[in-house]
């Protein structure tokens, strides 16, 4: 038998999917709509699971898109490590095998941000941004994701 590179999807062939939320707290959904728009202008394909979205439906959500290129979860209200340290199982579970990346307002202070920054860092999420404007550029440099998923003929 022999296999054969194919697109992944009708739908996503040949573009980067990225699956985007804002954290489980967090009723912010101006800047996820903002960003969704500025991703989409840069090419990427964006599912947009929009505001108060909890872990679990992170999980489903690349469950349903395992060849999703980030998971990129934005928090404003200074809530992110309570909201989202499930991730830290998710991803030793193999739910969840992307890189992820979180932005926004992550401390009321410079020093609580730091420390913010560190225990995402030590959840498992692999990038903490603190301007949405260097987004699509590190999405960019990322490695494609299953761009091709082979089949038996």
């Amino acid at each position: 038998m022999s296999a054969k590179p194919r697109p992944a999807t009708e739908q996503f062939s040949g573009d980067r999917v990225i699956i985007l939320g804002v954290a489980e707290s967090d009723c912010h959904v101006v800047a996820n709509k903002l960003i969704e728009y500025e991703l989409r202008l840069s090419g990427f394909n964006v599912i947009n699971l929009g505001a108060c979205t909890p872990v679990d439906e992170f999980v489903a959500a690349f469950q349903s898109h395992p060849y999703a290129d980030a998971l990129v979860i934005g928090s404003l209200n200074g809530h992110a490590y309570e909201d989202l340290k499930a991730i830290r199982d998710a991803k030793s579970n193999l739910l969840i095998s992307c890189p992820i990346i979180v932005g926004g307002n992550l401390g009321v202070t410079r020093a609580q941000a730091a420390k913010t920054r560190e225990e995402l860092l030590a959840l498992g999420v692999e990038y903490v941004l603190e301007d949405a404007a260097a987004l699509p550029l590190l999405l960019h440099q990322l490695p494609r994701r299953n761009v091709f998923t082979t089949s038996p003929e």
